[in-house]
């Protein structure tokens, strides 16, 4: 099977924690790719803070704790004493990017040392990869399953509640009264974001928007469900059924059908108004749109969410902003705690369910006034 680019980050980060620095060319000999991939790998993840790069070298962050020269076991503290926090996420690119950043901000304020695996949304390798990171000497753990399925979680989730550390889960909402709700967790609300996208449609005078959404991840089922949770709220209708939307480089031709149906929809005036998760398909929709014969904003009022590059569309878009980064933050801060209580330093307390809410910015997408 191909190595995809988030394991090849993996094995990149891993190759600089254990030598605290390496040459750009080294790394490439040592991964065996080209010079170019190695360099724009080594770009990717400095941008992102994972990563410091100095002339052709790159290094460890100034302000995280150098791995040591051999792997402690489980259990072990990590040099001068501090902790070792391993994290688990689906994707070190996009979304997660910063989460991941909060958490490694957290960790290098408390003295710990966060070391990282990447699922790549493979949620049959997840228990196979936090079990490296216990190897790797991690005290406690951050997880976010690579789920992409609502099946997901009950086939690839039990191992979770086994592990022999303190856990906290990110951006993942179990099942009510399940094994795994019964843990640490840290997520964003977006059943709240989705309501606040609505009610601000809702109060520039549309009608209940039409839900554009994916269905390949936790937060595109989280926020189809939060959005018949709003409507409710608001007493609204749905104008038609949700457009399922798909990735425009993966599937060309669903993705065509689905701004085809965004196009019939507003043409035939059953709605003004459209909410689409997430703002990568926002924006390839509006230009798609345009080509069609569809602007936004005045034909189609359109609030994007995630808000990862809804501001660089050539209208900039209004977008539902999740608090991904304080995600990692708080989640982080939460487990050092466990990991204090674990070694006698703080009194036990309550596991802790904590939802962050997202704000609503808003741009030129959706018709409104700058504010």
């Amino acid at each position: 099977m191909r190595e995809s680019a988030a394991e090849r980050h993996d094995r990149l980060l891993d190759l600089v924690r254990e030598r605290g620095s390496a040459r750009v060319s080294d790394l490439a000999s040592l991964l065996g790719v080209s010079p170019v991939t190695a360099r724009r790998d080594v770009e990717d993840l400095a941008v992102r803070g994972l990563l410091d790069r100095v002339h052709g070298s790159v290094s460890w962050p100034r302000d995280a704790t150098p791995a040591p020269a051999a792997a402690p076991g489980p259990g072990a503290a990590g040099p001068g004493g501090g902790m070792v926090l391993g994290m688990l996420a689906p994707s070190a690119t996009y979304y997660f990017a910063e989460v991941i950043r909060g958490a490694h901000e957290a960790a290098a304020r408390a003295g710990a040392r966060l070391i990282l695996r990447i699922s790549d949304y493979r949620p049959e390798e997840d228990h196979a990869r936090t079990e490296g990171l216990l190897a790797a000497g991690a005290e406690g753990m951050l997880v976010a399953p690579g789920w992409r399925r609502p099946g997901d979680p009950a086939a690839f989730g039990d191992w979770i509640t086994s592990l022999p550390v303190p856990t906290v889960l990110l951006e993942r909402q179990p099942a009510a009264g399940s094994p795994l709700d019964a843990l640490d967790r840290v997520c964003s609300d977006h059943r709240h974001g989705v309501l606040l996208a609505v009610r601000h449609l809702v109060g520039l005078g549309h009608g209940a928007p039409l839900l554009m959404a994916r269905a390949d991840s936790p937060t595109a089922v989280a926020v189809r469900s939060g959005y018949e949770e709003a409507l409710s709220v608001l007493k609204l209708r749905a104008p038609q059924d949700v457009i399922d939307s798909v990735p425009a480089e993966l599937a060309p031709d669903g993705f065509e059908d689905a701004v085809l149906a965004l196009r019939d929809a507003v043409t035939s005036g059953v709605a003004t108004a459209a909410l689409i998760h997430n703002d990568v398909d926002a924006i390839q929709v509006v230009q798609r749109l345009a080509e069609l014969g569809v602007r936004v904003p005045e034909d189609l009022a359109l609030i994007a969410y995630d808000d990862e590059v809804a501001a660089l569309a050539d209208t900039p878009l209004t977008a539902v902003a999740p608090p991904k980064r304080e995600v990692g933050r708080h989640a982080t801060e939460l487990l050092v705690e466990r990991l204090a209580q674990a070694r006698g330093t703080g009194g036990a307390a309550p596991r802790r369910h904590l939802s962050l809410l997202p704000e609503l910015r808003v741009r030129s997408s959706c018709g409104a006034p700058l504010g």
